[in-house]
């Protein structure tokens, strides 16, 4: 990703979800003067991962929709799922 100079407007148009943006927003406003470069730096770190994250998908899908092999090392856990739900059944749960 490429380095973005980063505005409290460009924080929460990153953030996406408008409940999250909204938790910046009041988060930002209601900090004290000698936190305010912290609460920024932490929401800084979350849209720029929320960023990544979002084009990281995107290239996935992307190579997906291409019919090629999804990239990463991925763990068949079907057996393990299939033990735990009857585990728990065998408990008595729903």
């Amino acid at each position: 990703m490429s380095e973005q100079t980063w505005t409290i407007e460009s924080i929460r148009d990153a953030l996406g979800n408008p409940a999250l943006a909204q938790r910046f927003l009041g988060e930002i406003n209601r900090a004290p003067a000698h936190l305010l470069l912290q609460v920024f730096a932490k929401w800084e770190r979350i849209a720029a991962d929320t960023v990544a994250a979002v084009a990281r998908g995107r290239e996935l899908a992307a190579s997906e929709q291409r019919g090629e092999q999804i990239p990463g090392e991925w763990v068949d856990r079907t057996d393990h799922v299939h033990r735990e739900a009857e585990r728990i059944r065998a408990r008595g749960a729903a």
